[in-house]
């Protein structure tokens, strides 16, 4: 393997963001989260904060992470400076960007979102660059945290969804040993009622 393969280097005849092969830099990902997640079950974390260090760093890894952000639902709402790729172009610059060194987030977009009880819930949304660094991150940080979490924890998971939970009660239900009674509690605008002082 080259060194620019095993960094996920720009090739010379790659430069446009129509003839990437999608493929390819998903493997390429994909490859590297196995190595972290592999590194973790064994609890070699020197090696897992190397192989992170690289997956953060390389080419692929951000175009992967710019793709996430252009191609999700916000993809059109912009941040505190009203910035939206748009075109190929700037894109591959967005991609070729992307420093940790000297990184600064911008301050988050404020704005409320109306509730059905009349109060308005506010939102903050970060710039298109923010995004993409919160996804390049994630990308390393998601097997990390897979590998250690719950096996029965469904909520804000990867490919977890609903029908998941609902299969896992089932079994535990099922048995003619299982409990009889499930008891459900919904704490009403508790973090609004906690005394922060």
């Amino acid at each position: 393997m080259t060194v620019a393969l095993a960094t996920g280097a720009p090739s010379a005849n790659v430069d446009s963001w129509i003839s990437i092969d999608w493929t390819v830099v998903y493997k390429f990902v994909h490859r590297l989260q196995m190595c972290i997640a592999k590194a973790v079950a064994e609890e070699r974390w020197h090696k897992v904060a190397a192989l992170s260090r690289l997956l953060t760093r390389s080419y692929y890894a951000k175009r992967w992470a710019v793709r996430r952000v252009v191609t999700n639902k916000g993809k059109n709402t912009a941040g505190v400076d009203r910035v939206i790729w748009k075109t190929p172009k700037q894109k591959v610059t967005a991609v070729k960007a992307l420093r940790q060194r000297g990184y600064r987030p911008l301050p988050l977009r404020r704005i409320y979102i109306p509730k059905s009880n009349g109060k308005q819930r506010p939102l903050g949304i970060p710039t298109q660059k923010d995004r993409v660094m919160q996804a390049l991150y994630a990308l390393a940080l998601t097997p990390i945290a897979e590998s250690l979490a719950d096996a029965n924890s469904y909520g804000f998971r990867e490919k977890r969804s609903v029908a998941d939970a609902v299969a896992q009660c089932f079994n535990c239900l099922a048995k003619k040993v299982s409990p009889q009674w499930v008891l459900e509690l919904d704490i009403k605008a508790c973090f609004d009622e906690i005394d922060h002082d």
